[in-house]
């Protein structure tokens, strides 16, 4: 097993690479997705201006009663739901996906399957 330095600097290095590759504009801003044990969070990133152009998570005032009873894959699906619909309200149809050093793989990828399914390109 890794010590938990290890695993930090191991996930840091990830992130990096990853970002290293992937930028957001205001055309086509970069959904970031942070994934702790309990909660997933995503938001909209415009990294010219550094503004944060929308946001979810599932301690949202909408999705936090809804999200409660089901397990944490479909409560991630049902917060890429919520990116998508305000991503689209402000008028953004693409995005560049930052899986911010995570595998694409359970929360993360059900979050943009979530997106996807709400009408999010990318």
């Amino acid at each position: 097993m890794l010590r938990r330095a290890q695993r930090d600097s191991a996930l840091q290095r990830r992130k990096r690479r990853v970002r290293k590759k992937v930028s957001g504009t205001a055309d086509r801003p970069r959904m970031s997705v942070f994934r702790s044990n309990k909660n997933i969070y995503a938001q909209l990133i415009d990294d010219m201006s550094g503004e944060t152009l929308a946001s979810a998570s599932t301690i949202d005032g909408e999705l936090r009663d809804k999200v409660a009873s089901v397990d944490k894959t479909e409560a991630a699906r049902e917060v890429g739901k919520l990116l998508a619909s305000r991503a689209q309200s402000k008028g953004f149809n693409k995005v560049v996906f930052d899986r911010n050093g995570n595998l694409y793989h359970g929360r993360v990828a059900a979050v943009a399957e979530g997106a996807r399914e709400g009408g999010l390109e990318f």
